[in-house]
């Protein structure tokens, strides 16, 4: 028997599986007063708190090839997701440490997956590679799999602030004090390009809850999982659980807090939200 092991970067927001082995390779978050990473010892609240009065440029910083080598472990067969590429180059150092590991290690395999996005749609592919696995199937036939379930899941987003954008150069300052300032909620989507597109500009949460919705139902969703992630706002969250629940019938949905990578781009208030189109 073959040992596998799945890995992801932290944009996943997963610290492990149930039934498969499982790493991941941790993300940062730089300012010019101190680095946050994105391990299991980050106090995601204290780091949300700080960057949410903080004034000077952040960014973030993603794994290089020896912290994708040491998340590879010891597995002889190994599947890899990252974030989108069209925001890191978290997918570029993976395939970096996977030509350097399988040259090192004849006959060992990794199956390296650019997500196209960010948070929980991550995290539903993490967990369908984990079903993947679980199920027997062989490496070549778990790479075609989740390369086509990709195809069948998406990402939309809610954000209450742009603060951290801001900071890091991606919208201007002034666009962001008006978000802030006039109650707007910036609603968008994972674009099939892996950029993170605004859509909507909704005024006040309940508004934007109801875009979402009806984003969903125009995206493709019927009965299958849907993956909730927030930054300290656990009552919108369960608000569109239930909306969720009450529009769709059949459907799995599960909530969860983004970890810090994730937090950093969602802010305070914000909710990102991964399904599956079924």
């Amino acid at each position: 028997m073959r040992t596998t092991r799945i890995v992801s970067d932290s944009a996943s927001d997963l610290l492990s599986l149930q039934t498969v082995d499982f790493a991941y390779a941790p993300m940062k978050i730089i300012t010019a007063e101190r680095e946050f990473v994105d391990d299991p010892s980050l106090d995601v609240g204290a780091m949300t708190e700080m960057l949410e009065h903080y004034k000077g440029r952040s960014q973030s910083s993603c794994p290089n090839p020896n912290d994708w080598l040491s998340a590879f472990g010891d597995a002889e067969d190994i599947y890899c997701v990252t974030i989108t590429s069209g925001l890191s180059g978290s997918y570029n150092s993976a395939c970096a440490a996977k030509q350097l590991y399988e040259a090192a290690h004849p006959g060992r395999r990794v199956c390296v997956v650019d997500s196209l996005s960010a948070g929980p749609e991550i995290t539903l592919m993490v967990r369908k590679l984990e079903e993947f696995v679980r199920a027997g199937m062989e490496f070549d036939a778990v790479c075609a799999a989740i390369a086509e379930y990709k195809k069948n899941t998406g990402l939309i987003f809610m954000l209450k602030c742009l603060n951290n954008f801001a900071n890091n150069g991606r919208v201007s300052p002034l666009v962001a004090k008006l978000v802030g300032i006039a109650g707007i909620c910036i609603a968008g989507r994972a674009s099939a390009e892996g950029t993170l597109d605004p859509t909507h500009k909704c005024r006040g949460e309940a508004h934007a809850l109801n875009t979402l919705l009806s984003d969903l139902m125009t995206l493709g969703l019927r009965r299958g999982r849907v993956s909730i992630g927030h930054c300290l706002n656990a009552d919108a969250a369960e608000r569109f659980r239930e909306k969720l629940l009450s529009a769709f019938e059949g459907i799995e949905v599960e909530i969860h807090e983004l970890r810090g990578l994730c937090s950093f781009y969602a802010e305070k208030g914000g909710m990102l939200v991964g399904f599956e189109k079924m």
